[in-house]
């Protein structure tokens, strides 16, 4: 019986995977200088972002799936 694989926890906080399998991470560009910044940009990197397909597939072996 060979080991169970282990979640690398650095990608478990960085990714949502969906229901549907579909690799989901949080907007660039957030974290400061907001202030110059319009509300509209600042409204938008609320949503999460689709990780880019040549990405997902490295992105769920990095979540062991």
């Amino acid at each position: 019986m060979s080991p169970k694989q282990k979640t690398k926890r650095a990608a478990k906080k960085r990714f949502k995977l969906t229901g549907t399998g579909r690799v989901l991470r949080r907007h660039a560009m957030k974290s400061h200088n907001l202030e110059k910044k319009s509300q509209k940009r600042k409204r938008a990197f609320r949503r999460d972002q689709p990780v880019a397909g040549a990405d997902a597939r490295e992105v769920k072996r990095l979540l062991g799936r």
